[in-house]
Formats: structure tokens, C-alpha cells, sequence
């Protein structure tokens, strides 16, 4: 008898046994692999039962998080979704997530390790934290005036702080609301196919994720390399440009859209924005010298993160005489996101230095105790402080008595430069209306906000599409907001 009850229970722990290793193969070994089988809803179940961390604004949260009562229980809200699609994207049940709503899903979800009390108190306890939040650069007075400036127009905005690189505006028009996907029942599917057939395409993020050609204001580029290489050294002097002026090794004639071009000094060309000018400047500068300074204000870059990716900036660097004076008025290759040509604004106002963007102040667990801090990141040379100083001269003659007078602030200091970007076959399309600028008031040490301003569809003719006339009104009243918050 004994005998039979020892190989019972000898059989007994070896099924046991058995088990246990069986237990420790799929709980351990096989882990990843189920819970990325699309059958498992545990995960998804888990991360929807609890409401998500939300994104802030000046301290205010711009999301939400609504109880459904079904088994994917929170689902998100936005506060005026609109006007701040392109910093939060969405976060849906159905298609996943997007922009800050994206990059930092680990800690909004409370997944990211971060937020555990202890190290690997999570593994052990199976435990979720509760949501952390994000706390952002955003200036909600500027943010609502590129959005209420830009309208119904199709176009872009974004403003930065050039001492610190902090993002204090970034507008994309058209938008759309990201609470209509945050679902997944027929309501959000309905939503998202209408959104991806619109072909104004308003989930895309025109500030950061489209490229433009920069047109004129590249100018300031092309300015700041000529006097970085010493190809000028009064902008005073005349500089000899014929008008119209003949593209290097080609019988293209290239004109001017204002009277006065011919043999101007580079100050005039600058305040009256004369192509031949700086087409034959680019010229003279060299494809390396353009490419160096280009390179410093940040083109060609592809590791832009805000902490989501920006798109690249570009300037060709394969350009030959003819296409390198093109470039040099910002037509041919050259092609810039609006948060790039704010950069180059922020750079002339920042002494020729540039601060990296960034459009995370702070992370925070729920109770609010920093998790992480933002904060002013690495320093690059664009150009020479003492080309800095003359570029802001530059900038401030045209709105001061040139294209870009509809950007001037009663007792401010103001900066400018208009761009009328051609584009299309043949430059068929409508003109696309740049203006990029800085500012400042008239109590502060230093430059507060620098901004650019594309348009894409202007409401007016053809022939009055102009950066001064469309877009300086725009920048003019983002400047206006951040100087009169005081940021």
C-alpha cells in the first residue's frame, strides 16, 4: 500500500512540476507573444479602465477622459480639439495615437516605468499607475491668435522663444477635432475615412510636417551667408545686379516683382525684396558657404524631435550656378516647415544663435510631482553675432519702411521679412504668402517670440498674394499676444 501511494505521489509532483514549467513557458518565455495576439484584449482592457494623464496649457488640461461603462472604459475628450490638434494629436481605441498624444503615451497611459513608486514594483504587483501628465511650451493667447488669424485659410503658424527654443504657438488650418476618433464604434470609423478623403487634408500638421518653398524669406539666409563669407561688407554699397539678371550658363532672365532692383545696395534689395539681388549673391557666395550657413539655421537636418519628428528642411547641395541662384531666393529645392523658418527668425534675433525646439515644459506623475523637465536644450551657431546684429537692422528696415510694414507693433521692436512663394507647373499654383519675424516690447532686454506665417490659399487675386499684405497681419498678432503675456 505504502508503495502505491508513493508513486501516486511521486506521479503527483511530477504533473505538478509539469505545470509549473508549462506556467513559467507562457508567463515568462511566451509572454511578448501573447500579449501581442490580436485575440488578447487584457492588455487593451487594462489601459482603457482607467482615465488617461492629460496634455496641459498654461497649467489648464486641453484633454479629458470620458466614462463609457463599456469594457473599453475611458475613452478620450479634447477641450477646443481644434485649435490644439497639432500639439496634442489623438489618442483613439481604433487607430492609436499621434503627436504628444503619441511620444508620450507611456506616461498619459501610465505605463511608463517612471511612474512606479519602486523599481519593477509593477512587474512584480501587476499593478498601473494612474496617468501622468504633460505640461507644454504653449502660450494659449498666441495659440488663439494664429488660429483666429489664419481662419478659414489653409495655412500654418509657429512661434518660438529665441533665447530658449521654447514652442509658444503651433497652428495648422484647416484641423480637426481629435475627440470624434477616440472610440472605436461606427462614429469614429465614419470620422476617420471622412478626415483621410478630405482633400484639404486637415489632420495634416502643416507646422511641422509639411515643407513649403520659403520663397523670399530664405533671404535672410542667403544675406546672413554672404556676410559670414565676406562677399559683403557694406550693405550700403551698390551691388552692380543688372534687372533683369540672366541665370548663370542659361538665357532665363529673372525679374523682380517691385521698381528700384538695378544695381540696388543689399539694404534696399533686403527692405524691397529685389530677386535678381540675392540670386546673384547666392551666386557669388558659393555652394559651400550657402550650404554651411544653410546647415547651421538647420536645413537638412533629419533629427528634429519637439519631442514628435519634424520633417526636413532642405537645401541642395547639388546645385549648379543657375540653380544655386534659384535656391538662394528660396525657389528650386529649398524647401522649409514653418517651425524651420522660425527658427531662422529666432536665430537673427537670438545673436546667430539657435536653440533647439521644444514643446514639453514638464512631465508630471498624477499628484504632480515632476517626473521630467524640458527646459532650454544645446546651443548652434547659424551665423557670427556680429552678422546677427546687422541681420536685425536688416529685418527691422522692412518693416519699418518696406514690404512688411502691416507687422509693425506700436512701442515695440519689430523684425521682418515677406516671402511670395511660386509653385506648381510652370509656377501655375497659387502663390503661397510667407512672412517670419521677431519682436520686442519696449521694457525687455532681448527679442521675446520669434514667428513665421505661411499661407497657402490667400483670399485675394493672384496679383496681391504678398507675405506683407496676407501673412504679416497674422505674425503681427501672435507678437502681440506673447508680448503682452509677458513670456
Amino acid at each position: 500500500m505504502t508503495r502505491h501511494i508513493r508513486r501516486a505521489a511521486v506521479f503527483c509532483a511530477l504533473l505538478l512540476t509539469a505545470l509549473l514549467v508549462n506556467a513559467a513557458r507562457v508567463q515568462v518565455f511566451r509572454a511578448e507573444e501573447y500579449v501581442g495576439n490580436p485575440a488578447n484584449r487584457r492588455d487593451a482592457i487594462a489601459r482603457y479602465h482607467q482615465p488617461r494623464g492629460d496634455v496641459l496649457v498654461a497649467g489648464r488640461p486641453v484633454t479629458g477622459s470620458r466614462d463609457t461603462g463599456e469594457h473599453l472604459r475611458y475613452e478620450r475628450t479634447y477641450r477646443e480639439g481644434p485649435l490644439y490638434a497639432p500639439v496634442t494629436g489623438f489618442a483613439s481605441q481604433e487607430y492609436g495615437t499621434t503627436l504628444l498624444e503619441h511620444t508620450e503615451d507611456g506616461l498619459l497611459s501610465g505605463t511608463d516605468p517612471a511612474l512606479a513608486p519602486l523599481p519593477l514594483w509593477n512587474d512584480f504587483t501587476r499593478s498601473r499607475n494612474a496617468g501622468g501628465n504633460v505640461e507644454t511650451t504653449i502660450d494659449p493667447a498666441a495659440q488663439r491668435a494664429a488660429y483666429e488669424g489664419l481662419r478659414s485659410r489653409k495655412g500654418a503658424v509657429a512661434a518660438v522663444d529665441p533665447s530658449t527654443g521654447r514652442i509658444l504657438a503651433l497652428v495648422s488650418v484647416p484641423s480637426y477635432d481629435p475627440g470624434v476618433l477616440s472610440g472605436n464604434g461606427r462614429t469614429a470609423r465614419d470620422a476617420w475615412q471622412r478626415l483621410n478623403a478630405d482633400p484639404d487634408r486637415p489632420m495634416l500638421n502643416r507646422a511641422v510636417a509639411q515643407t513649403y518653398p520659403p520663397g523670399s524669406t530664405f533671404k535672410v539666409v542667403t544675406t546672413a551667408a554672404a556676410l559670414d563669407a565676406g562677399v559683403v561688407t557694406d550693405l550700403d554699397e551698390p551691388t552692380g545686379t543688372p534687372d533683369p539678371y540672366t541665370l548663370p550658363g542659361t538665357t532665363t532672365r529673372l525679374t523682380n516683382g517691385s521698381r528700384g532692383c538695378e544695381d540696388a545696395s543689399v539694404r534696399e534689395a533686403f527692405t524691397f525684396s529685389c530677386n535678381t539681388v540675392f540670386a546673384r549673391l547666392g551666386v557669388a557666395t558659393g555652394v559651400r558657404d550657402m550650404t554651411a550657413t544653410a546647415h547651421g539655421f538647420g536645413f537638412n537636418d533629419a533629427d528634429v524631435r519637439i519631442p514628435f519628428p519634424v520633417a526636413r528642411s532642405t537645401f541642395d547641395t547639388t546645385v549648379d550656378p543657375a540653380q544655386l541662384a534659384l535656391s538662394s531666393i528660396g525657389q528650386y529645392n529649398t524647401r522649409a516647415t514653418p517651425l524651420q523658418m522660425a527658427m531662422v527668425a529666432a536665430a537673427v534675433a537670438n545673436g546667430g544663435q539657435i536653440r533647439e525646439p521644444y514643446l514639453v515644459e514638464r512631465t508630471t506623475r498624477a499628484g504632480g510631482a515632476t517626473v521630467s523637465a524640458g527646459g532650454p536644450r544645446a546651443v548652434r551657431r547659424a551665423m557670427h553675432p556680429s552678422t546677427a546684429v546687422r541681420m536685425r537692422e536688416l529685418m527691422r528696415g522692412v518693416v519699418e519702411k518696406g514690404t512688411g510694414r502691416k507687422a509693425a507693433i506700436r512701442g515695440a521692436v519689430v523684425g521682418g521679412k515677406t516671402g511670395t512663394a511660386q509653385h506648381g507647373l510652370g509656377n501655375s499654383g497659387t502663390p503661397y504668402a510667407w512672412f517670419v519675424s521677431w519682436a520686442q516690447g519696449g521694457r525687455d532686454a532681448q527679442p521675446k517670440v520669434a514667428v513665421a506665417v505661411v499661407v497657402e490659399d490667400a483670399a485675394a487675386s493672384r496679383r496681391e498674394i504678398s507675405g506683407g499684405g496676407t501673412a504679416a497681419p497674422i505674425a503681427r498678432a501672435v507678437m502681440e499676444a506673447v508680448l503682452r503675456s509677458g513670456h
